[in-house]
C-alpha cells in the first residue's frame, strides 16, 4: 500500500490516505476515526492517526483492493462534535477518489467508536457496514441503523464501560437489525488491538448497499 498525505483547507479534516500500489475508480473505501489521544492540527502531528488502528493492516508490504483514509480530529475538538463535518468529509473523499459508493464503510475506536455510532445514526443511508470499537451511542436511536454491524468491547474497559455497547447492540437486535458483537474477557481499552485485522476487513468488504 502506498500512503498520501491530504493536509490542506480542500477537506475538513487533514488526514492520510493508504492506497493500493495501482490506484484505480471504483474501490471500496473505509474511514476510520482515531482516539481522543491522536488528536492534532494536521503537519508535524498528523502521524498520530495511524498510531492505533487499520494502518497496522494495511501496511507497506500488503495490497489491499481498497482505500483506507485516517482523518484527524482537531485538539479542541473531539469527533461527535463534527458529525455534519464528518458527513461533508466523506462526500468530499469519496468523490476525490471516486470511491465505490455501494461500499463505503465506518469504523472508529474509543472516542471514534463514539464517533462512528452517531455519525452512523445520522447518515445510515452513507454506510456498507460499520464497525465501532469500544465506543457508545444512543439505544433509544439504534432502530435507525440498518446497515450490518460489528461492534467491539473488551470486558475489563474501565475508560468506557462494555456496557456502552452491549446497549446499543442490544437495541439494534430489538429493532431487528444485523449486528453481532464481540467482547473480550481480560481485556481492556485497547480491545482495537484485538479487533483490526484481516478477518475484519474481508467482513467489511464482503457487504454493499
Amino acid at each position: 500500500m502506498k500512503k498520501l498525505i491530504f493536509d490542506t483547507k480542500e477537506f475538513e479534516f487533514p488526514f492520510i490516505a493508504r492506497v493500493p500500489d495501482e490506484m484505480k475508480e471504483n474501490l471500496p473505501i473505509i474511514f476510520q476515526l482515531h482516539g481522543a489521544g491522536e488528536r492534532g492540527m494536521g503537519g508535524d502531528e498528523l502521524w498520530k492517526t495511524e498510531v492505533h488502528g487499520l494502518s497496522h493492516v494495511f501496511c507497506d508490504d500488503k495490497n489491499y483492493d481498497c482505500i483506507l483514509i485516517e482523518p484527524q480530529c482537531p485538539t479542541d475538538s473531539f469527533w461527535v462534535a463534527r458529525i455534519q463535518e464528518i458527513g461533508s468529509f466523506v462526500d468530499k473523499v469519496n468523490a476525490y477518489f471516486k470511491a465505490d459508493l455501494k461500499k463505503v464503510y465506518l469504523t472508529g475506536l474509543s472516542m471514534g467508536g463514539f464517533g462512528t455510532w452517531y455519525t452512523a445514526m445520522e447518515f445510515p443511508g452513507k454506510f456498507a457496514a460499520i464497525v465501532p470499537i469500544c465506543g457508545g451511542g444512543m439505544p433509544w436511536n439504534a432502530g435507525v441503523l440498518k446497515m450490518p454491524v460489528w461492534a467491539f468491547h473488551g470486558m475489563e474497559d474501565d475508560v468506557v464501560l462494555p456496557s456502552n455497547t452491549i446497549d446499543m447492540v442490544n437495541a439494534i437486535k430489538k429493532a431487528g437489525g444485523k449486528v453481532k458483537m464481540s467482547l473480550f474477557e481480560d481485556v481492556g481499552h485497547g480491545v482495537w488491538v484485538n479487533a483490526y485485522n484481516d478477518e475484519l476487513v474481508d467482513w467489511m468488504l464482503n457487504n454493499s448497499l
